[in-house]
């Protein structure tokens, strides 16, 4: 456990704290582009600062902070000029570097040019996201991610609101056994209380046999985050000795889950509102392999991922949504002081002492770990190495996905359905309510009628 003060350290995002500044280190993703088409002004919360995002009629993007400087007025109701936001009550308009370049109705336009400036950060958009960078100048270079860089794919992101501490949601990827009772024991009581019975006889006990021969847990860092999984021991009760690798990690904030190029991959990114509230991103690439085309997107849509049903009840019934409950379950900022610890937290401590020790480096003036500044080793990424992609299948023919054996270290539960979105494959995800599934479904179909011609020879 933690002392109260260490939790503090660890776990809170605002300015001038040892968190909020390691944060402010790295380019952040806090919305998607697609919500600037519907609206061009919107609210931002980001590291416990209120901010505002528009897109001016020239297409330039600004992130400024929330209220005009001359009566404190909310700049989410401004007017989007051709070179910034105006206040809709006097018209005094902010440029993306948080000038006030114009105020109409006084005597000289441009007399707050020089005098007024609101906090202004800058951005960049990749893969239909918008990442800012709320720290110091000059600005580290935008690392492109695998998954939002990936050619040939179809993509989409979720996005929900959760009460509860960033770090909270980032610690489930530093516990590679809780998909026995979460995912597992807790998915089938689930399901029988929906009456479901049509999925609990599809339901594989895969999750629930992972909590069989356990031997140890094994964690240690990469050159972009750290690694982690189960040792399995038959002697035990496992079906065989084997090493398990548990979903990728990005330092400071993202878990990949699925190698890039699979049918089905992800990013799940925690994003810190304050220190009580996550803005969580579900960042879903759907790829296509060698030799299939994947359906056509004008832009990267985003859905709201359902939390509660109409009758208020929380919607437990796919795989992400349980994670959640684990999250908040917690309390908003959770007393850590208080835990008790097992063997299967050792990643999980492994994970707090990492994010200290960068913590120290931006203490001491160094740039921490996925701090980039040298376009080398931006060419160097997309990252994922051998290891993963074996386990999960990365680089594999077409109809490897198709294959039920096609990795035996994948619980059964979504070793199929994953490629196969166009036979209902979507029902145990949250992505199921994006509105790119008919794409993902229809490049699924594509996969398989590929394998089929594949199968069948030539013509």
């Amino acid at each position: 456990m933690l002392t109260t003060e260490q939790n503090e350290r660890l776990a809170r995002v605002g300015p001038g704290t040892p968190g909020g500044e390691l944060l402010r280190r790295y380019w952040v993703p806090f919305l998607p582009s697609a919500k600037l088409d519907e609206d061009p002004v919107q609210a931002v919360r980001l590291l416990g600062e209120d901010l505002t995002c528009y897109r001016d009629k020239s297409g330039n993007i600004g992130l400024i902070g929330q209220r005009c400087m001359h009566r404190a007025v909310d700049l989410r109701w401004g007017i989007p000029d051709e070179n910034g936001l105006r206040c809709p009550y006097h018209g005094w308009m902010y440029d993306s570097n948080g000038a006030c370049i114009d105020a109409p109705l006084e005597a000289r336009r441009d007399m707050f040019a020089d005098r007024l400036k609101l906090p202004a950060y800058p951005v960049k958009e990749m893969g239909g996201l918008l990442f800012a960078y709320m720290g110091p100048q000059p600005a580290p270079l935008l690392p492109p991610w695998d998954l939002f860089v990936w050619p040939n794919s179809v993509r989409q992101m979720g996005i929900a609101v959760l009460n509860a501490n960033w770090l909270q949601c980032q610690e489930n990827t530093g516990d590679p056994t809780h998909g026995v009772w979460l995912h597992g024991f807790q998915f089938q009581y689930i399901l029988e209380k929906m009456g479901d019975h049509d999925r609990l006889e599809k339901m594989s006990k895969g999750f629930m046999q992972q909590g069989v021969g356990i031997k140890d847990l094994y964690v240690h860092s990469t050159q972009y985050g750290m690694e982690k999984g189960v040792i399995f021991s038959k002697e035990l009760g496992a079906a065989e000795d084997k090493k398990s690798r548990h979903s990728t990690v990005i330092f400071p904030f993202y878990t990949e889950q699925n190698a890039a190029g699979a049918p089905w991959s992800e990013f799940q990114i925690r994003v810190p509102i304050d220190d009580e509230h996550t803005y969580h991103i579900s960042y879903n690439t759907y790829a296509a392999p060698p030799g299939v085309e994947a359906p056509k997107q004008d832009k990267v849509p985003y859905y709201e991922v359902p939390i509660y049903d109409e009758d208020g009840k929380p919607i437990l019934d796919c795989i992400l949504n349980q994670d959640f409950i684990g999250w908040w379950a917690q309390g908003p900022l959770t007393d850590r002081s208080a835990e008790n610890l097992g063997r299967t937290d050792i990643p999980v401590v492994f994970l707090r002492r990492q994010l200290d020790e960068q913590m120290r480096i931006v203490e001491e003036g160094g740039d921490p770990m996925n701090v980039f500044r040298d376009e080398a080793e931006i060419d160097a990424l997309p990252h994922e190495d051998g290891e993963i992609a074996i386990l999960y299948g990365g680089g594999r023919p077409a109809d490897a996905w198709l294959n039920p054996d096609w990795a035996k270290d994948v619980p059964e539960l979504t070793r199929n359905t994953r490629a196969q979105y166009h036979k209902g494959g979507a029902v145990w995800e949250s992505d199921r309510y994006g509105p790119a599934i008919p794409l993902a479904a229809e490049l699924h179909r594509r996969m398989e009628e590929a394998v089929e011609k594949a199968k069948a020879g030539p013509a």
